[in-house]
């Protein structure tokens, strides 16, 4: 069945949101729903920039994709990452906003405040989640007119990187097509699941390297890293992901429960002894989806927010179909998807790859990897590039990062950051934002 338009009730609520839009407060903002299948409802929440000396017109759009897949981009990238408030409802410092107007979208379906009606319709692959995507930003873009000209970038974090890079090819063919009206400049790839493989084979060299793993513990997760990478070699993705989950416990075994996100902390998540199905799917949830839902967000997103917002349904509840939505997608979870970089940069789209220092799950050793996988002709000249060191301002003595670029391929080697870039080193995360979208150098 063709994807529904929505021209009625998505525009409308499109339209409607306008009317919750709190006039006397900065920065400007709008929300509202998209149904972008039948009984399949997308949320999303829109910041204008909030610039002291330039109007939003001046500044760029940046979709901003959070991942799991099951995380809210509303909630978390929103009030932990980027957004104007912090958890605490305090402004934050660091704030995209300065730099660009900020779309978040709870994606896919069944994300945060985004709900289905019936379980058949979760997402079980990256080909539906671009499908519903382009629906909405069709929605977005043909709605929300001012936009169309402004420079527009999505920006993503773990596997929203790998729902990016399928969504920003998508969406090229879109503009070139003119079958969506807007001005895409480029997609930035944040600590991003692109080459799951890369990443597993690269944890016991990287823990290794740093301490966190003696002889013994690296043979281990060596073992098991090689039982992911056969069952690749197969095709055996669902098999593939159970044993990701495996390789999880075996590492915190050795590490005592090294944080995945950064490894310079200590998690213990939790295992309620009430979940059911298979064990290795419910700690990989814990770790990478319910990590995300705390009870201080939770709290925030089910309390205030929705209170706000004013438009989510009774029976919704923030968070309340992520397990769900990470679930279905099980069978995706190891697929890599270098391929679409490749076809990408092969479209002359600018593409940005960034990582932090201290993330494992996907470290920084297994990004350069795949990108050595490339078949983009330029490789070679990227590779010899010399990187450049950068600092949060001209004062500041500190290293903060390295950056090269060639052509329209860029890398940032965040340091002292883990997985959320923006969260443990906001300064440098806003100056990327400004490098990627050309406003410095």
């Amino acid at each position: 069945m063709r994807p529904l338009r929505a021209a009625t009730a998505a525009s409308v609520l499109l339209l409607a949101a306008g009317a919750v839009l709190r006039q006397s407060r900065e920065p400007k903002e709008l929300w509202g729903y998209v149904q972008v299948r039948s009984k399949a409802h997308m949320f999303w929440w829109l910041y204008y920039a909030n610039n002291p000396t330039k109007d939003f017109t001046e500044l760029p759009l940046i979709l901003w994709l959070q991942g799991g897949p099951g995380s809210s981009g509303c909630g978390f990238g929103n009030f932990e990452e980027i957004g104007p408030l912090d958890r605490e409802m305090k402004p934050r410092n660091t704030t995209w906003l300065q730099a660009a107007s900020i779309l978040f979208v709870d994606n896919p379906v069944g994300t945060g405040f985004s709900y289905v009606d019936d379980c058949s319709l979760f997402a079980k692959n990256l080909s539906a989640v671009v499908s519903d995507m382009m629906v909405f930003l069709g929605e977005f873009f043909t709605c929300r007119t001012e936009f169309q000209t402004i420079p527009f970038y999505i920006f993503s974090e773990s596997y929203g990187g790998k729902m990016a890079s399928g969504i920003a090819l998508e969406l090229y063919r879109a503009v070139q097509k003119g079958t969506i009206k807007c001005n895409f400049m480029g997609t930035a790839l944040g600590d991003s699941w692109i080459s799951p493989l890369d990443s597993v084979l690269s944890w016991g060299p990287y823990l290794y390297s740093t301490s966190l793993l003696d002889d013994n513990g690296l043979a281990e997760v060596t073992a098991v890293a090689k039982e992911i990478m056969d069952a690749i070699n197969k095709n055996e993705f669902g098999l593939a992901t159970e044993l990701w989950g495996k390789a999880e416990g075996v590492i915190e075994e050795n590490t005592d429960n090294v944080n995945f996100y950064n490894i310079m902390t200590k998690d213990v998540p939790e295992m309620k002894s009430n979940e059911q199905g298979n064990l290795h799917l419910t700690g990989l949830y814990q770790r990478h989806v319910r990590n995300m839902h705390k009870d201080s967000l939770n709290e925030l997103m089910n309390g205030p927010i929705r209170k706000k917002l004013r438009i989510i349904p009774d029976c919704v509840k923030w968070g309340g179909q992520s397990r769900e939505v990470f679930e279905n997608m099980a069978e995706d979870f190891m697929r890599p998807v270098i391929d679409l970089v490749d076809e990408l940069l092969a479209a002359n789209v600018n593409v940005t790859v960034y990582n932090g220092q201290l993330d494992l799950i996907v470290d920084t050793m297994g990004q350069e990897a795949w990108i050595r996988k490339l078949k983009w002709p330029n490789l070679k000249q990227f590779s010899q590039q010399r990187w450049k060191a950068l600092y949060v301002s001209p004062e500041s003595t500190e290293t903060a990062a390295f950056h090269k670029a060639y052509e329209n391929l860029a890398f940032f080697w965040i340091l002292k950051a883990g997985h959320m870039v923006p969260s443990d080193q906001g300064e440098m995360a806003l100056k990327m934002v400004r490098m990627v979208t050309q406003q410095e150098h």
